[in-house]
């Protein structure tokens, strides 16, 4: 019984038109109308090779929007990567410089500076003072006097 068809199912039973009404029930159609529907169902050589050189012009620019994606990926880890370097180098230098700056003793600095260098504070009428205004700077072009 499988398949078969029972009479009140909700589907109904789909029955095919004999050839002959088939033929009836469609509309005559002239022959200028049957040749241009031939005409627009064929197409012509020049309308192919049209077709054929779009595709392939598609086809090679999606192959160089792939590489240039590929390239730009590429370049984007190679960038963190250099950054993950950079970033491990200036946290050793700073490392360093703390063990530098700890190893320093400043009291011994200036006491072998005054002992063995013979170097002592200036005096009040050695110190020169200059204001500078904000956004110049200071060539020296020859010696300050009195430092001589």
């Amino acid at each position: 019984m499988k398949g078969a068809y029972i009479e009140g199912n909700t589907a109904r039973q789909v029955q095919a038109l004999p050839k002959e009404r088939q033929k009836r029930e469609q509309p005559s159609v002239s022959k200028a109308t049957r040749k241009n529907r031939e005409r627009a169902q064929s197409m012509s050589m020049v309308f192919v090779l049209f077709l054929g050189v779009v595709s392939v012009a598609v086809l090679v620019t999606c192959v160089q929007f792939l590489q240039l994606k590929s390239q730009i990926t590429g370049s984007i880890q190679n960038i963190a990567g250099l950054e993950s370097e950079y970033s491990q180098l200036k946290a050793d230098n700073d490392a360093y410089e703390s063990q530098l700056n700890a190893s320093v003793d400043l009291e011994q600095v200036k006491k072998a500076a005054m002992e063995r260098l013979g170097m002592r504070y200036p005096a009040d009428n050695q110190v020169i003072t200059y204001q500078m205004p904000k956004g110049s700077y200071v060539r020296q072009y020859q010696e300050v006097p009195g430092t001589e």
